[in-house]
Order: structure tokens, then sequence, then C-alpha cells
């Protein structure tokens, strides 16, 4: 959650994308299904992150955009306590990214876009200890937009919305619930290079968690977070280059950690076909 902002329901500009982002999350608490604190002496979570990716957009002649992308990260979690059954620390390879197909829509005022994607389960995991990787496949089908009030695309609001459907862990008996996740954030161009702004994000937990091996205590438990921050992003047009940085307080939290989210991206046009330049105040970064 947070890993997209102001611009997560946008279409971008037609290109070759390289992809840079960098995820920090760190956590002291644990919310029950009520809000209330879970008595965990001294806990501390942190997990940190680096995403290399790539992404594709080709325009068709008839106003439709279509996007494939694929990125994977470097990752590393830590989790200590005052309890001696809680220390957890592990790093490597996560869990590898791929979207097949999306596909997008430009008008003056809005955007559209509607895409396909799944992550493999190539990350270190453990069945009964975790890891960097969550074990099992997860195929996301999303759906956004982006509304502009002004012809020079200046000021912006979008969304994205996302629904993860989870399969069986590997090794344990084990099913995640499926998730709806929303993202995304209001902002405008200042001096035709800033983009300032608020992001957000919301989860929702929509089935419950399945097989065997689920601990009694977790059984019908079902996570819920929110997030809310400022954003700055940085384009550099003549550069061809877009830097993003957000941080987001989770707000709001059941059944999960309630912590911070740091991010920090740089993305890059390594090729554009010839077209005309976007109008005023359009980033041209990837989604």
């Amino acid at each position: 959650m947070g890993g997209l902002g102001i611009n997560a329901g946008m279409q971008a500009e037609p290109g070759l994308y390289l992809i840079d982002r960098f995820l920090a999350y760190s956590a002291n608490a644990v919310k029950d299904s009520q809000g209330s604190e879970v008595p965990i002496p001294g806990l501390d979570m942190d997990a940190r992150g680096n995403m290399l990716g790539v992404g594709l957009i080709l325009k068709a002649r008839n106003a439709l955009y279509f996007s494939v992308a694929a990125g994977a990260p470097l990752a590393s979690i830590s989790v200590n306590s005052d309890l001696p059954q809680t220390p957890l620390d592990r790093s490597g390879l996560g869990d590898a990214f791929l979207q097949p197909l999306k596909i997008g829509w430009r008008a003056t005022h809005f955007d559209a876009v509607a895409s396909y994607a799944f992550y493999a389960p190539t990350g270190r995991f453990e069945p009964r200890r975790g890891g960097v990787g969550r074990g099992f496949w997860t195929h996301q089908l999303s759906l956004g937009g982006a509304v502009f009030p002004g012809r020079d695309r200046r000021w912006r609001a979008s969304a994205l919305a996302s629904v993860d459907l989870n399969g069986w862990k590997r090794g344990i008996d084990i099913k995640r619930g499926n998730t709806i996740q929303v993202q995304g954030g209001a902002g405008f161009v200042a001096r035709q290079v800033f983009v300032l702004g608020v992001a957000g994000f919301a989860l929702w937990q929509i089935s419950d968690d399945l097989g065997a091996d689920v601990p009694d205590v977790l059984r019908g438990l079902r996570t819920r977070g929110f997030g809310l921050g400022p954003e700055l992003d940085v384009m550099i047009v003549r550069n061809r280059l877009n830097a993003e940085l957000r941080f987001e307080q989770e707000l709001g939290a059941r059944s999960r950690p309630q912590g911070k989210v740091f991010v920090a991206g740089l993305s890059c046009v390594a090729w554009q076909p010839r077209s005309k330049h976007p109008a005023q105040g359009e980033a041209r970064r990837p989604r």
C-alpha cells in the first residue's frame, strides 16, 4: 500500500520507461479487530524494498493506449520485540511483478485505465517463519481514472482500485483472503516542474483466510487500513526524468500493524516515439 500516489489513475505518454522505486514501512503497534492495540512489548517492525522495473506504452490510432510492465524488488524485513518468539530478519529477492496488459484512454479532462497483473512467488519464503516473499500467486485486476478541471491538465485528481485474488501458500495449508485496495490523490503542477498534493490509500480484506493451518486466534479476522500524507514530484522534462517523494501515515488499522510508509521513486524515458508535446503540466511517468 502507498506504492502509487497522485498519478495512480493517469495514462502516461507512449514510450519505454525505466523505473526505480524505494519503499520503507515501519510500525510499532498492531491493532486488533476493534482497533485496540495488541500488547506486544518493545515491538519494532521494519520493511525495506527497492524495485527495478521497465514499462512499455504504445498508442494505437484509435486513441487507445496499450502497456506492459515488469519489476522485481530486493527486500528486507525485520521484526523484533521483547517476546522471544517474535524475532525475524530476512532479506533477498522479493516476489516478481508482471503486468501483461494495461489499456488506457485519454481525453482533455479525464483519463481511464484498466489492467491485469500478477505477482509470482519468487521471493524467499519459509512456510512457518515467513520471509521477503509471500509464498503464493496473486492475480490483480485494476480499474481507475483521473480528472483534470482545466485544459492545461495542471490540476488533477486520480484513483486506482485493485482487486487482489490470492492463491494458496506454498508448503502450508493457508489461503490469504482476497483484498480490495484504492490508491490515488489530488494535486497541481507548480512552475511546470513540481507536482504538489496529497496522496492516500485504503485496503479492505473481502474474504476470510482459509486452510487448516490458519491459527485459531486469527480465524474470521479481516484486515483493514487507510493512509494519508503529502507528495512531491519533480519533472525534468528536458532529461525525461520524473522523481517522486511520498509519506503516508496509516490510520484506522484493523487486524494488522499500523505504521508509516515512505516512497521515493525515479523514472526515466529511455525511448519515446515522435509525437506532439503533451499538454502543459503533464507528467511523463509510467503506471
